[in-house]
């Protein structure tokens, strides 16, 4: 990540960032030198993306393949009714540099997937995953272990959500695959089926936000090995912690490593 000066505008946009003392100026001139990949602009990834912009994140890439539809104005605060049948990363593109035009935003609007994915998760500083089905997940989660890529990860339906973050850079970090192992018989749960709470995919892709502009700050203590749920419902919180998985597939050499190395091995 290239460093960058903050200049007089930056200084007073931002100020209430700057005056944050575990943030500050270092951390808000990181937040500006970095690039996020976001994938999935529907209920998380719009106001994750909104959140990221207004920050001063410096350049935003949005993939997404899909069309705004009628059915997504409930919980997608990006998109508008002028815009049904645009596609989505290019009408979140003309939400967010509305909100800050000074945020490169780069729209991919295709799904995403092999060498496409790959290079752009190399290119990225960060990456959200705010899509909505468990293959992608996976092939996302596979890239950024392969590029040492920080994932914040989320995921709401009905009245149920849940945020983690999977981060190389901390040596006990599990990878997405750790907690939710490929291939077994999990069944994906889309909101277009069993229906989704519209603020709760707000607060889902808020904390989202959140935990990915604490990483790129170098700030705080992110969601590293804990899975944070949220019911809606009740309005009820709690923290799952959870571990490497040594014999994992994806990152299992790397866990095993670190075994072996905590065990003087």
């Amino acid at each position: 990540m290239a460093r960058v000066q903050v200049n007089d505008q930056q200084l007073l946009r931002y100020s209430r960032h700057i005056l944050l003392e575990p943030l500050g100026i270092e951390g808000q001139a990181r937040i500006l030198a970095s690039r996020v990949l976001v994938l999935g602009l529907g209920g998380l990834g719009c106001p994750a993306a909104l959140y990221l912009a207004a920050a001063g994140v410096g350049t935003l890439v949005l993939a997404d393949g899909d069309t705004v539809d009628a059915t997504n104005l409930q919980r997608q605060i990006l998109h508008t009714e002028a815009r049904i049948g645009a596609l989505k990363a290019h009408s979140a593109q003309a939400a967010l540099t509305a909100v800050n035009p000074d945020t490169q935003i780069i729209p991919i609007p295709t799904r995403l997937a092999g060498e496409a994915l790959e290079a752009q998760v190399a290119a990225a500083d960060l990456v959200l995953d705010c899509s909505d089905n468990f293959t992608t997940r996976h092939a996302l989660n596979r890239a950024c272990v392969r590029h040492a890529k920080p994932l914040v990860s989320g995921a709401a339906v009905r009245f149920d959500g849940q945020v983690s973050v999977y981060d190389l850079a901390h040596p006990e970090s599990p990878c997405y695959h750790c907690l939710f192992p490929e291939g077994e018989d999990v069944e994906d749960m889309r909101c277009a089926v069993m229906g989704v709470f519209a603020p709760l995919t707000g607060l889902v892709g808020s904390l989202q936000a959140g935990e990915a502009l604490k990483v790129l700050a170098g700030m705080g203590t992110p969601l590293v090995g804990r899975l944070l749920l949220v019911d809606a419902l009740t309005q009820t919180w709690r923290t799952v912690k959870f571990r490497q998985d040594p014999h994992c597939p994806v990152c299992g050499a790397r866990a095993a490593h670190a075994e072996r190395s905590q065990s003087g091995q």
